[in-house]
């Protein structure tokens, strides 16, 4: 049985190309980038020619990228190092952030004693901005952590706008940036941003790889100590291979980045438009207005309430999977018993809380008759 992957918001399959570089750096940079003889210099050279390229790709200084596992220990790294070195006493935050965000916040206020605060949140998700001017006017030396796109809902920061609202304040900036690195053009020359994190897996590069972005003239420690690797800031040999395939992956997306993102875009609305003809009453979590609701979250990501029975919830995702179907739900199973989303359970009420919710993410290589499939399926059930 074939499988319909309809969950690229969870993971992305690596391009045949991506695999290739992998495959021939493997063969033909085994020297340790750290090592001064030929094939050590080599590795070295391919290194930092992946940094240059993601860095020219982003708009950014290849010296600002610095190479790690993925979004998050760089989330879990830019949080820590602004409480233990930058002296941050605050962190702003929203209550819908991945909890990579999330359990570092609990952590530093438990560990450390730091001020968490929550900003408000719109009926769709959305971040509202006068509470966060509100906060910010509060004098405190302050962090804003706040997601560029939301992994479940898709939802977005004007990133630019928070970025200049935190410059006002003289607050530092930091965003979760791993679901939109990749799949849009954003300049961060222009925007005012101190820490970004990025992962491979999200844009069709390998899994295990990823990038913490630290703004020139910002002072951060390591938080893995040992040799002098990426400046003395994350020790370990590096993953030459796999940053490789991370700087193919990203080279890839942006070349094809317009045509590829019309498609998804289009992909996304013959979705819904087939959902609701099929299932009146579905709706977009977190929808401000229905009319344009397809619009406002991100290209990639759908998560809609189907106007299933309550109890369809439970089995809905074992049931898509049996016929070959792969998304995911506003709402996680643990330990036999299901609880909410925490995205969803801020921005639906109890009601819609209890219906059947499911997270539907496109990549290029989707199509509306995978799509047509997933309808099918979820008609049998």
């Amino acid at each position: 049985m074939n499988t319909v992957y309809l969950d690229n918001a969870a993971t992305t399959a690596v391009r045949p190309e991506v695999i290739a570089a992998i495959a021939e750096s493997l063969l033909t940079n085994y020297g340790n980038p750290s090592s001064v003889y030929g094939v050590g210099r080599q590795a070295k050279s391919s290194l930092e020619l992946a940094r240059k390229s993601i860095a020219k790709k982003l708009h950014v200084s290849s010296q600002e990228i610095i190479f790690c596992s993925g979004g998050t220990e760089a989330d879990n790294w830019a949080l820590t190092e602004a409480v233990k070195t930058l002296n941050v006493k605050r962190i702003i935050s929203a209550r819908t952030e991945h909890h990579a965000v999330l359990h570092t916040l609990d952590h530093l206020e438990k560990e450390f004693g730091v001020e968490v605060e929550y900003v408000k949140l719109r009926k769709n998700g959305s971040v509202d901005i006068s509470h966060l001017s509100e906060l910010l006017s509060d004098a405190k030396k302050t962090l804003v952590s706040l997601m560029h796109v939301n992994n479940e809902t898709g939802s977005m920061i004007d990133i630019a706008l928070v970025g200049k609202i935190c410059k006002q304040y003289n607050a530092y900036f930091h965003s979760d940036t791993v679901q939109s690195i990749g799949k849009m053009d954003l300049n961060f020359s222009e925007i005012d941003i101190d820490f970004f994190a990025a992962s491979a897996h999200k844009f069709h590069g390998p899994k295990g790889v990823g990038f913490l972005f630290v703004r020139k003239g910002t002072v951060i420690n390591p938080m893995i100590y040992g040799g002098a690797q990426e400046k003395g800031l994350r020790a370990g040999t590096e993953s030459v291979h796999n940053i490789i395939g991370m700087a193919k992956a990203l080279e890839m997306n942006f070349d094809n980045l317009t045509e590829e993102m019309k498609h998804i875009s289009e992909l996304k609305t013959y979705a819904f438009e087939k959902l609701v003809a099929k299932f009146p009453g579905t709706q977009i979590n977190g929808e401000s207005n229905p009319v344009n609701a397809i619009f406002e979250t991100f290209p990639t990501i759908l998560n809609v309430r189907l106007p299933f029975p309550a109890d369809k919830a439970s089995m809905l995702l074992f049931s898509l999977d049996m016929k070959g179907i792969a998304v995911s739900r506003g709402s996680a199973c643990q330990s036999g018993s299901i609880k909410p989303s925490h995205v969803l359970a801020e921005i639906l009420d109890e009601a819609e809380l209890k219906k059947p919710s499911l997270r539907i993410s496109f990549s290029f290589e989707n199509t509306k008759e995978e799509v047509d499939l997933l309808i099918e399926a979820l008609q049998k059930i």
